[in-house]
C-alpha cells in the first residue's frame, strides 16, 4: 500500500512539471523558423524518430508515406514552428500546421452518389398493369412504365458521372491541401518521454541530423515577428483561426458581421513589421490583407 502511494504521488508531482516543461518548449520554439534537412510528407502523421537507435527513421516507412502523401516540405526550406506538444511517448514537433489531416480536415474524396426515387406515376403503373385487362391498355402502360423506368436510369448514371466528377476535384482539392498544409516529426519514446528529452536542447540534439536549428539558437528562442514577406509565404486560405494565430500571434481585435447567411469574423494582427487584416468563415480562412503598420 505504502509502495502504491509513493508511485501515485510521484505521477502527480510530475504532471505539473511536464506541463511547465511543456510551456516553456512553446516560448522556445513556437513562432520560429528552421531549415529542414530532408523532405517531408503532406500528411499530420509526419515522420516517426526514435532517439537513441542506430537508425532513428524507418527510411522505407518515410518513403511511403512521402509517395501515399505527396511532399508537403522540400530539403532546404524554411519553414515555420507552429506546435509543439508533449504526450505520454511522443513530443509533437508540428511544421507549418502540422501536416494534413487533423481534426477538422477531410481526407476522404467519396461522394455520395444519389439515388433517383420512382415517380408517384411509375408506382401507380407497377400497381396497376397486372389488373389491366384490355392487351391494348396494358401494352400502352407497360411501354409508359418503361420509358419512365429508362428516364431513372439515364437519371441516376448522370449521378453517377458528376459524383465521380465531383469525387475527382475532391480528392484534387484533399492533394493540394496536403502540399500546403505542414507536416511534423513525432519524437517517439518508450515507454514514456524522458524528463530530459522536454528541453530545447533535447529536441534540437533528437533533431539535429534533420533539422537546422542555427536561428532559433542565434536568438537563443525569442521568437522574430516575422515581417510581410514571410507573413506572405506562411499565410494561405483554408488555415484554421489556431493555425494563423500559430503564424501571427494574438489578434488585436475580433469583430464579426453577417453575409448573407454567414458569419464573418475578422482578426487584426499588427506588429512594428506589418499589419494583417484576416477573415475567418466557421473558423477557416477565407482572405486576407497585409498593409504596413
Amino acid at each position: 500500500m505504502r509502495t502504491s502511494l509513493v508511485a501515485c504521488l510521484l505521477v502527480l508531482t510530475a504532471q505539473p512539471a511536464f506541463s511547465q516543461s511543456e510551456e516553456q518548449l512553446r516560448a522556445f520554439f513556437e513562432g520560429s523558423s528552421v531549415r529542414i534537412k530532408l523532405e517531408m510528407p503532406g500528411t499530420s502523421e509526419g515522420v516517426d524518430v526514435y532517439p537513441g537507435r542506430a537508425q532513428p527513421i524507418d527510411f522505407p516507412r518515410h518513403a511511403s508515406r512521402l509517395k501515399r502523401f505527396g511532399t508537403a516540405i522540400r530539403r532546404g526550406e524554411e519553414v515555420l514552428v507552429t506546435k509543439v506538444k508533449v504526450k505520454d511517448d511522443l513530443i509533437e514537433f508540428q511544421l507549418g500546421g502540422g501536416g494534413y489531416g487533423t481534426f477538422g480536415d477531410d481526407a476522404s474524396s467519396h461522394v455520395s452518389v444519389p439515388v433517383a426515387g420512382k415517380s408517384v406515376r411509375e408506382r401507380n403503373l407497377e400497381r396497376d398493369i397486372p389488373k389491366t385487362t384490355d392487351p391494348a391498355q396494358a401494352r400502352k402502360l407497360r411501354e409508359e412504365l418503361d420509358a419512365l423506368r429508362r428516364a431513372r436510369e439515364r437519371e441516376d448514371a448522370r449521378n453517377r458521372t458528376e459524383a465521380v466528377q465531383a469525387s475527382q476535384v475532391k480528392e484534387a482539392n484533399i492533394r493540394q491541401r496536403r502540399l500546403e498544409g505542414g507536416s511534423r516529426f513525432n519524437l517517439r519514446y518508450s515507454p514514456a518521454v524522458p524528463v530530459e528529452a522536454v528541453t530545447p536542447e533535447g529536441i534540437m540534439q533528437a533533431l539535429a541530423a534533420y533539422v537546422d536549428f542555427s536561428d532559433v539558437a542565434a536568438t537563443g528562442g525569442a521568437v522574430v515577428s516575422p515581417g510581410r514577406e514571410a507573413v506572405r509565404r506562411e499565410l494561405r486560405k483554408g488555415l484554421t483561426v489556431e493555425e494563423v494565430d500559430a503564424v501571427l500571434g494574438r489578434p488585436e481585435t475580433i469583430t464579426q458581421r453577417t453575409e448573407g447567411t454567414l458569419t464573418v469574423s475578422t482578426s487584426l494582427y499588427r506588429s512594428r513589421e506589418r499589419r494583417v487584416t484576416a477573415e475567418f468563415v466557421e473558423g477557416v480562412l477565407i482572405r486576407f490583407t497585409i498593409t504596413s503598420p
